[in-house]
């Protein structure tokens, strides 16, 4: 076999050929590092929109519900200023309602034959409350007169359903004021029990346990009311 030295073209050919492969070699590497980029590019930028998007959906839940407890809020302190206003406004007619029965007390004395029974059942409401065998009344001192006779109807009615007598005067001591609208207070035990029945006091009296019942009298059940006594 010839060892002879390669010519000048041989040589040059064959670095035209060496050139050319190192050539090819470096464009195929550059389209894998390309192609191995844009894997990795296009891989981070589906974890960035992932990650942008969880973001913005939480982002996004939070203010919606941030937003919907705002309107709830706001819903509600509407409904209680409206349900205050409501409730001031009917306090304020009831209000009225007692106020313009309390003008009234005046009058139901004016009637002798209705005030004298009225201040007997008064009389006997409080011997039955005492359950004494004697007992004084306080009264107007106008109204003594009526008192005196409302007395022995109190005395008979008591004896009839307790049973025994009982002893009813006037306590001429105490009266009460000229101003007061009516009524009695009977006292037992020697001055340390009294049953107040006065007609300024069964008009609070009116108006604590009938309120509810004056209420739905005026205004109607609440449909809102769930429970009823």
């Amino acid at each position: 076999m010839s060892n002879s030295a390669l010519t000048d073209d041989q040589v040059d050919v064959e670095l035209k050929k060496l050139v050319q492969f190192i050539k090819q070699e470096a464009l195929e590497k550059a389209r894998e590092i390309q192609i191995k980029a844009a894997e990795e590019f296009a891989i981070e930028k589906a974890k960035l929109v992932r990650s942008e998007t969880t973001t913005i959906d939480t982002v996004y839940e939070r203010r919606t519900k941030q937003a919907s407890l705002a309107q709830q809020i706001t819903k509600s302190n509407i409904t209680n200023k409206t349900r205050l206003r409501v409730l001031a406004a009917r306090q304020a007619v009831l209000d009225d309602v007692f106020e313009e029965a309390s003008k009234k007390l005046s009058e139901i004395s004016k009637d002798s034959d209705k005030y004298c029974y009225l201040l007997k059942d008064l009389i006997l409401e409080g011997t039955f409350v005492l359950y004494e065998k004697a007992v004084k009344v306080s009264a107007r001192e106008a109204d003594y007169e009526l008192v005196n006779k409302a007395i022995p109807l109190a005395q008979e009615e008591f004896k009839a359903a307790a049973g025994f007598d009982i002893s009813i005067s006037i306590n001429e001591s105490d009266p009460l004021p000229s101003e007061s609208s009516g009524g009695v207070i009977v006292i037992g035990s020697a001055g340390k029990i009294v049953v107040t029945n006065t007609l300024e006091e069964r008009l609070n009296l009116l108006n604590e346990e009938s309120l509810p019942a004056i209420r739905v009298a005026i205004f109607g059940e609440s449909p809102s009311r769930k429970f009823f006594d």
